[in-house]
């Protein structure tokens, strides 16, 4: 067994600020990676240009939901004409995995994207992360999962790069919209089940999906309720960021892999299309015991409980059967996340697992 995780983390009030240092220490010009209006809202865009004080910087504020590689090659072009030498990634789970993504193009100019999915050791830009959503905990994960146009889906570059620093702060979590807390919360939660449930998963990695899970059933109920309190925005970016350090170490699973043709054809969010899938993941999981540990840490009595929770969190699926057929014969052809779960599967087991 080994444990291995390189990103610096602070969790507290005011913690881009506290650690401004630290921050303007990674380079001499940064790049901010951010979405159109989340930076802003949040208040976190103002922190950081707070922090950088003096030291040069260039906004790229045109990551979209589930960025794309050709918008990967655009900023990685501003990036090298600006001479920028460290990224900052400020959102949720898009602009952090961007800002992954452009660290490594940006410091190879000389390669193109094809690159990003090819199995070549290459160097990298330092990337510090700034989470303002409570679900994808890229801020200590190695992944980056950009848009493959041409093959019409998601899919992680090729390439493990960690962030070097890791700031976190409640406070951002408190602008986000009623879908926007429910979905990123409950990528988190197939996260940590996912984990949890894996191949990969020993005694080590799982301390960190067994914490995760026990903190996700303290704000279960008023999440689904709608009755969240200020108290809760710090305990979901914890779960979410021990979800990250969970998966860093085993990757995700079959939610995520049906998920990513769905978010892709009908424009589902990510989360909300991983948590059409968790319910029946865990119901179809061969090894019982274990999945109702997973449950029972969760504070679920069983599979079915999860799955009602779930149907009444997110509503029922209405999925295409054509969509859902061809997800699963593209998984079971993808021996990369098939890997990741330790039994057998059939193509009618993955369709079932949708809510």
């Amino acid at each position: 067994m080994q444990l291995y995780m390189p990103t610096k983390v602070y969790s507290e009030e005011n913690c881009v600020v506290n650690h401004a240092a630290e921050l303007r220490a990674l380079g001499t010009k940064a790049m901010l990676v951010t979405g159109k209006h989340s930076a802003k809202a949040t208040g976190a865009l103002h922190d950081v240009l707070q922090a950088l004080g003096e030291t040069p910087y260039v906004i790229f504020d045109a990551i979209e939901e589930n960025p794309s590689v050709e918008t990967v090659m655009a900023a990685r072009k501003i990036a090298v004409e600006e001479g920028v030498d460290f990224f900052i990634g400020i959102g949720g789970g898009s602009p952090m995995d961007a800002a992954k993504a452009i660290a490594l193009m940006t410091a190879n100019p000389e390669e193109t994207e094809a690159v990003l999915y090819e199995t070549k050791a290459l160097p990298h830009l330092p990337v510090a992360c700034i989470p303002t959503t409570c679900g994808t905990g890229s801020e200590v994960t190695p992944y980056a999962i950009l848009t493959r146009h041409a093959h019409k889906t998601k899919r992680s570059i090729s390439h493990k790069i960690f962030p070097v620093l890791a700031l976190l702060d409640g406070k951002y979590l408190r602008h986000l919209s009623r879908n926007g807390l429910v979905n990123t919360c409950t990528d988190a939660l197939g996260h940590l089940f996912e984990s949890y449930l894996n191949t990969n998963a020993n005694d080590l990695n799982s301390i960190y999906a067994r914490e995760g899970l026990q903190l996700w059933a303290q704000f279960r109920d008023r999440l689904l309720a709608d009755a969240v309190e200020a108290g809760d925005y710090e305990t979901m970016l914890h779960a979410s960021l021990l979800a990250g350090m969970a998966i860093a170490h085993t990757g995700t699973s079959l939610p995520h892999g049906m998920s990513y043709p769905v978010t892709y054809t009908l424009n589902i969010p990510h989360g909300r299309a991983v948590g059409l899938f968790l319910g029946g993941f865990v119901d179809t999981y061969e090894d019982k015991v274990r999945a109702q540990k997973a449950l029972e840490l969760a504070g679920f009595a069983d599979a079915a409980a999860l799955r009602g929770y779930l149907r009444q969190l997110l509503g029922a699926a209405q999925l295409p059967e054509e969509l859902l057929q061809s997800g699963a014969e593209k998984l079971l052809e993808d021996p990369a996340k098939l890997k990741n779960y330790p039994f057998a599967i059939t193509a009618q087991q993955l369709v079932a697992m949708v809510n």
